[in-house]
């Protein structure tokens, strides 16, 4: 029955703002926009495989909520962490000891980094990794991942 997850909606103080991030730090495709109604949907991936809709509100009526992008894996290890401090981003492992390297989670197994958008979402760059997981292992660090699944 269910095959995805094809959209979600975020709310945000400043439209444009927000629509400068997505645009142009993330590279998401605007879709739609509908100035009337303050909104605009962005294409994530392939066009029509998955959409973002960001909403202008007022500050009282936003809510912080959390969701991933889906990433090559080379692109987490290599290009993530530098590429959101030179966009101005703070980088986070699930744990948030201020240790800056993605984290594995074992019980998937998934490789990820965490960050914030301009209204305090938090989103995350996520990658599934081969092997069979093991959730005992818990939030472990990818040189761990590597040596316990070699």
């Amino acid at each position: 029955m269910i095959k995805g997850l094809y959209e979600t909606h975020l709310f945000v103080e400043d439209l444009n703002r927000s629509v400068e991030f997505y645009k142009n730090i993330l590279k998401l495709k605007i879709c739609y926009v509908d100035e009337l109604r303050k909104l605009t949907f962005f294409w994530v991936g392939n066009d029509q495989e998955f959409m973002l809709g960001l909403w202008e509100k007022p500050k009282n009526e936003i809510q912080p909520r959390h969701f991933a992008f889906r990433c090559d894996l080379d692109f987490i290890l290599n290009e993530a962490v530098p590429f959101l401090k030179n966009n101005g981003l703070n980088p986070y492992n699930f744990l948030k000891n201020e240790f800056e390297k993605p984290m594995v989670f074992a019980w998937m197994p998934a490789i990820s980094i965490y960050f914030h958008d301009p209204d305090g979402h938090e989103l995350e760059f996520i990658s599934i990794l081969p092997g069979k997981a093991i959730p005992q292992l818990g939030v472990i660090s990818y040189e761990d991942w590597l040596r316990i699944n070699s």
